[in-house]
């Protein structure tokens, strides 16, 4: 069957090749001209279009993707299946992946595998820790659709923050998509101007309660103060035994991030890349000071990469307040 699947995989790639090639452009436009003439994050379709992905390949499930996805006007699931179904059909035949997507061995993962493995490993961390949490707070929740699939459940407060326009036009879409978000509190928030927790508790969030933190994709877009403050505030504004969950990413990812191309991309929709952190071989020594110098307590850790001569281009960690 194995041998099949490549047969058929190569007839097919060659086949629908000038297809993938209108297909990306279609994904494309509309993440970033859409998302620019919406006036909201274009990087949010990356994760809802990875997701999605997942979930056609049965990595993971999530239904609330699926539908958001095709509620949402940023993103085009039709171009996405021109390019992908090639290696879909491999899929299906063989029942193993091949290239995009794939579940890589930890610290052998590479730039292409960054949102399937940080998806992964930030879920694998929320299932051991969310039965002991009473609050969920998504810090730049962006498309993200966690609160309405695995992990909602009742007796936990679900808090989502955002800038207000990518807030409104998820609201929408999910209202469209016929997705239940009665039970989410949403939160708009401008970062560098307004204190979150200071909206967050005017719209009911309680400082005395553990509360787990959701912080993805967001620390690369931001300074270092803009960092550290953040962390301070949570210390500040969390009750004992509460758990942030957040990424945080190498200075040569940002450095790569700051290249011509992938500058000029960002700065279209108004994002620029700024705070790393210098992983090298003592990358676990250097996390472990950086958390620990805002008084926060490391846990579980994935660093993606480290098994390269480089060192790791990016952790997936888990620490206590």
């Amino acid at each position: 069957m194995r041998l099949l699947s490549w047969v058929v995989f190569l007839v097919l790639q060659i086949a629908f090749l000038p297809l993938a090639v209108v297909g990306g452009l279609m994904v494309t436009y509309k993440q970033m001209i859409v998302s620019k003439r919406l006036g909201v994050s274009q990087t949010m379709v990356e994760v809802l279009n990875g997701r999605w992905t997942m979930h056609v390949f049965e990595m993971r499930q999530d239904v609330a993707t699926v539908r958001l996805a095709h509620s949402v006007p940023n993103t085009s699931i039709f171009g996405l299946w021109l390019v992908l179904v090639p290696l879909w059909v491999k899929y299906k035949l063989s029942g193993t992946y091949f290239g995009y997507p794939r579940v890589p061995a930890e610290g052998r993962e590479g730039l292409g595998d960054l949102m399937i493995a940080r998806t992964l490993y930030i879920d694998r961390i929320m299932r051991r820790v969310v039965g002991d949490m009473d609050q969920f707070v998504l810090l730049g929740a962006g498309y993200d659709t966690r609160a309405y699939g695995e992990f909602k459940r009742d007796g936990l407060a679900f808090f989502e923050l955002d800038q207000a326009p990518n807030q409104e036009l998820k609201v929408a879409s999910l209202g469209r998509a016929g997705i239940e978000a009665a039970h989410v509190t949403f939160v708009s928030v401008d970062f560098s101007r307004e204190d979150a927790f200071e909206k967050l508790r005017a719209d009911g969030y309680d400082p005395t309660k553990k509360t787990l933190f959701l912080w993805e994709g967001v620390t690369l877009y931001l300074d270092v103060e803009d960092v550290r403050r953040t962390l301070r505030d949570v210390r500040k504004h969390a009750a004992s035994g509460s758990v942030v969950v957040a990424d945080f990413y190498s200075e040569r990812f940002i450095r790569w991030g700051s290249g011509l191309l992938a500058k000029k991309t960002l700065e279209y929709t108004d994002e620029t890349v700024g705070f790393g952190l210098p992983f090298t071989t003592d990358h676990e020594q250097i996390l472990q000071h950086f958390l620990e110098s805002e008084g926060m307590k490391p846990g579980e850790t994935f660093f993606l990469g480290s098994a390269g001569k480089k060192g790791p281009f990016m952790v997936v960690a888990e620490f206590g307040v």
